[in-house]
C-alpha cells in the first residue's frame, strides 16, 4: 500500500525511443511529474487484475486527454483486461485518442522492431503474467580493415557488408562472415510482478541483466508468501542466483519492515540484489560492456 515515501506498483522502462509502463499503480502520475515528467508512454503492460496494479491508468489517462492527447495508447495483460476498461471508462469517459487493448496467454510477445516483450505465467492468487523484455541479437562488429584487404572500397559497400550482403571485391565475391565478428547477445529485462519464485521465472530470466522481482516477505513469513502467492526475499534471491542474472532489484516489500534488513537476508543467497527506492534509475548496459548499474534518484537528476 502506499505510504508518504512510496507509491504502488509502477515501472518506466525505456528501451530506445519507446517509452513503457510495467504496471500502473496508484500515484502512478504524481510519482511521474515528481521525476521525470509526464512522459507521454507508448504501452502500458500489466501483470495481473489486482488493483493496486492498475489503479493510476483512469486518472493517467484522462490527465493525457487534458494534455491533447491525440497518439494511441496500447494496454497490454491477462485476459479480463477488456472487461476491466469497460469498468474504468465510467471514470475516464470519452477520450481523444484511441486505446489499444491487447489480452495475452503466457508465452505470447508483443513484438516492438528489435526487441519483444514476451509474457509469462507466474503464480500468484489469480491468473499474473511477467514480462520478459528480449532484445534480437546483434550483428558483430565490422572490420573495416579486413574488407578493404579484400578489395572492398570504403563507402555504401561497407554498409551493405554490415546489413548481411554480399559484395564485390578485388578478387570475386566477399562476403559478410569474412568481415564480421560473431554475433553479440543483446540485453534482457525481466520483471515479475507479484508472485511466489517459480521455475517459470527462473527459465525466463535465465542470463537476464536485471530481474525486478516481488520481495513481499523476509524469512519469518515464508508461510504467509506461499499462502499469499507471493515471495521472500531470500526466495526471490535464490531464484536469481539459479538463473544468472546479473542484478536483483528486489520490489513490493511491505511496509512492515525496515528494507535494509530485508535486502541483507537476499544478499546472504545473491550479493549483487539491491532494493529500489521509488526514482531509482538502473542502467542496463550491452553485456559487453558492463553490468547494470543502479544510480539513486536518476529518474529525478536526468527527468
Amino acid at each position: 500500500m502506499p505510504t508518504a515515501r512510496r507509491a504502488t506498483a509502477c515501472v518506466l522502462v525505456r528501451a530506445g525511443g519507446d517509452r513503457i509502463l510495467i504496471d500502473c499503480g496508484e500515484g502512478a502520475q504524481r510519482q511521474m511529474q515528481r521525476s521525470t515528467g509526464l512522459v507521454q508512454v507508448d504501452e502500458i503492460f500489466v501483470t495481473h487484475l489486482h488493483a493496486d496494479h492498475y489503479l493510476g491508468i483512469p486518472g493517467l489517462l484522462k490527465t493525457y486527454d487534458l494534455n491533447g492527447r491525440e497518439r494511441p495508447l496500447r494496454v497490454v495483460g491477462p485476459r479480463g483486461l477488456v472487461d476491466l476498461f469497460k469498468a474504468l471508462r465510467r471514470i475516464f469517459g470519452r477520450l481523444g485518442f484511441e486505446v489499444e487493448l491487447v489480452e495475452l496467454e503466457g508465452g505470447e510477445a508483443v513484438a516492438h522492431g528489435d526487441y519483444e516483450v514476451r509474457a509469462f505465467a507466474v503464480e500468484h492468487r489469480m491468473t499474473a503474467y511477467g514480462y520478459a523484455l528480449v532484445e534480437n541479437e546483434r550483428p558483430g562488429r565490422f572490420d573495416p580493415e579486413a574488407a578493404i584487404q579484400l578489395g572492398v572500397p570504403p563507402g555504401p559497400a561497407f554498409k551493405r557488408l554490415q546489413d548481411g550482403e554480399t559484395v564485390a571485391g578485388s578478387s570475386g565475391q566477399v562476403h559478410p562472415a569474412e568481415v564480421m565478428g560473431e554475433s553479440r547477445a543483446g540485453r534482457k529485462l525481466v520483471i515479475t510482478g507479484d508472485t511466489a519464485a517459480c521455475e517459470m521465472t527462473r527459465l525466463a530470466a535465465h542470463d537476464a541483466q536485471l530481474l525486478v522481482h516481488d520481495a513481499s516477505f523476509a524469512d519469518e513469513e515464508a508461510l504467509r508468501a506461499t499462502e499469499t502467492g507471493h515471495s521472500t526475499a531470500r526466495q526471490a534471491a535464490e531464484l536469481a542466483a539459479a538463473a544468472g542474472v546479473g542484478m536483483l532489484a528486489l520490489v513490493h516489500i511491505s511496509s512492515r519492515y525496515h528494507v535494509e534488513a530485508v535486502l541483507s537476508e537476499a544478499r546472504e543467497a545473491f550479493p549483487a540484489a539491491i532494493a529500489p527506492r521509488d526514482f531509482d534509475l538502473i542502467e542496463v548496459p550491452y553485456p559487453e560492456r558492463g553490468s547494470p548499474r543502479l544510480v539513486e534518484k536518476g529518474a529525478r537528476q536526468r527527468g
